[in-house]
């Protein structure tokens, strides 16, 4: 299983988001620290889920790493997260 199907998977499973959006960009870091040949070690994410209302950016942050602990902790080695409520999302 790619890499970008298990995040969609966890954060689909926990959060049940309105949208969610998952970007390989490893391509775009070879060579640099943290990526492999192989690719699948940086992405972009964003989630637009009602279980962020109520929440600051970083708590949202620290809900998102928690779920991904997992995968953080072997060779994904960034995410860049955009983490909206429904009523934030602008598309």
């Amino acid at each position: 299983m790619r890499r970008s199907d298990t995040i969609r998977q966890i954060l689909q499973s926990a959060l049940n988001p309105v949208r969610l959006g998952i970007v390989d960009e490893s391509d775009q870091h070879a060579g640099h620290a943290g990526a492999h040949p192989e690719g699948q070690t940086h992405f972009r994410v964003t989630i637009v889920a009602e279980s962020f209302d109520g929440l600051s950016r970083i708590e949202r942050h620290r809900k998102v790493n928690a779920l991904l602990a997992t995968e953080l902790a072997g060779t994904l080695h960034a995410l860049a997260l955009k983490t909206l409520t429904p009523g934030e999302d602008t598309g």
